[in-house]
């Protein structure tokens, strides 16, 4: 497969050799499908060389990526113009790693790539059920006409997933339809993640896919990104809710989503990004 050999610039941590590795990390650079603000192509080539400014021990979860063998493969190559060639190469590529016997985590992106990477580990994993934690309800039917479509990711999850298998946090923006929609059909927590405890417990043994928007940050802590949302949540509430996911005995496969570097040239939202890669990939090594 492309991309077995270890990223030139790996993030810090992660330099296992594909083959000896038990955990993937791998970016898909795409936003062709962003209704506001373009720029998340370019969060792998920030987060990798800004990841050395983090330890490789999380003090939060007393763990060390140095005991882990994570894999870097670095940014697939994707065309422009092709949406759905885009989605069918990570999906293609979601497909190999999880069929080696590995887990992944994947770097976005606009939050459409976590579309073909959620579906692959359907594929796996017929039972899986996905949290979602993001300041955008991504339920749209369409978003002006176009199915594929960073506002609609979840609700073409959930033509998949059907029913009671999709959780949601932090949720505080979406047309009223689409609020609407998820009674009947998602577990939504608007605006907090307080409900997130009992949803893992609910979980605990079952498949799971965990897809992050950063925009579920507060713009204040977070403001690189291409829909900001005024009302988010602190980065300690993020740090919290994923020390509560290792209470998950089978995490499959996570994504990190939506941030777009050039927005903030103080370097501090590509910081979050890197500390919640960091601490998403070592929840994944449980």
């Amino acid at each position: 497969m492309k991309n077995n050999v270890v990223s030139t610039n790996p993030f810090i941590g992660c330099e296992t050799p594909y083959n000896d590795a038990d955990l993937v990390l791998f970016g898909s650079p795409f936003d062709g499908t962003t209704s506001f603000r373009p720029g998340t192509r370019f969060a792998g080539q920030a987060i990798r060389p800004d990841s050395y400014g983090l330890e490789t021990y999380s003090p939060y979860l007393d763990k060390d990526l140095e005991d882990a063998r994570i894999f870097d493969g670095g940014d697939l190559e994707l065309p422009f113009g092709n949406t759905e060639r885009v989605l069918q190469q990570i999906g293609t590529y979601s497909h190999q790693v999880l069929a080696d016997g590995k887990k992944f985590l994947m770097i976005g992106g606009e939050h459409l790539v976590s579309l073909p990477s959620i579906r692959a580990a359907y594929d796996a994993f017929p039972d899986l059920h996905v949290i979602h934690i993001d300041a955008h309800t991504d339920l749209r039917e369409d978003y002006m006409g176009e199915p594929l479509s960073h506002a609609s990711v979840i609700r073409r999850c959930h033509d998949f997933l059907g029913d009671d298998r999709i959780f949601q946090f932090g949720i505080r923006s979406g047309m009223k339809s689409e609020f609407e929609w998820a009674k009947t059909h998602t577990h939504l927590e608007k605006f907090t993640l307080n409900t997130l405890p009992e949803v893992v417990k609910s979980l605990k043994d079952v498949p799971v896919y965990v897809t992050i928007d950063l925009d579920v940050l507060d713009p204040g802590t977070f403001p690189g990104t291409g829909t900001p949302e005024p009302g988010g949540i602190t980065y300690r509430e993020l740090l919290d809710a994923i020390a509560e996911l290792q209470k998950l005995t089978n995490i499959v496969a996570a994504d990190v989503v939506e941030l777009s570097p050039q927005y903030d040239p103080s370097g501090a939202s590509t910081a979050v990004a890197c500390k919640t890669i960091r601490e998403l990939l070592l929840t994944l090594t449980n």
